[in-house]
């Protein structure tokens, strides 16, 4: 069996940003993040004190200075939401429609801009003061045909229904 690890990035409420590997199968243990340093250090994060986790696309370009909010609605499919972190930072992202996909120990989601270094950001609960549902992006719904009139109903304004 192979181990496959993607570059991430750990936020922390009191101290500095940590960069290492993770796996984004089995990284989410019931005490923490098994995390991977750059060194090869195992450790495992703490839930408490973690405020995000970004999977990244490069270590150098950092997570620092990114979008955080959408400056308009979305055209991602799914669950547009919106977090507010302990320490009051606001966040938003599109979480996957298909509700099974949840994670009992925090959310992932897609951020606001696909073109910046973060692909994805894991925010676990207990890093959460509150999340709000802003809205549902998807496709448009599909508009109703009209149904036939039946056939033994008779016309209230066409000739044959007048006597």
């Amino acid at each position: 069996m192979t181990s496959t690890t993607k570059r991430a990035m750990a936020r922390r409420f009191d101290r500095e940003t940590l960069s290492g590997y993770v796996n984004p199968v089995s990284f989410l243990q019931p005490t923490g993040i098994e995390w991977l340093s750059l060194g090869g250090q195992s450790l495992l994060l703490s839930y408490s004190e973690i405020k995000a986790v970004s999977f990244v696309r490069d270590f150098d370009a950092g997570v620092e200075g990114e979008r955080r909010v959408f400056y308009t609605r979305p055209k991602m499919a799914g669950l547009w939401v919106g977090f507010v972190l302990r320490d009051g930072e606001r966040l938003e992202g599109i979480l996957p429609n298909n509700l099974l996909g949840i994670e009992p120990y925090g959310f992932t989601i897609t951020p606001p801009d696909p073109f910046a270094n973060t692909q994805k950001i894991w925010i676990p609960r207990a890093a959460l003061q509150s999340v709000e549902v802003l809205g549902v992006v998807g496709r448009a719904a599909r508009a109703r045909k009209p149904q036939p009139a039946p056939k033994e109903q008779i016309g209230l304004f066409d000739e044959e229904g007048r006597s």
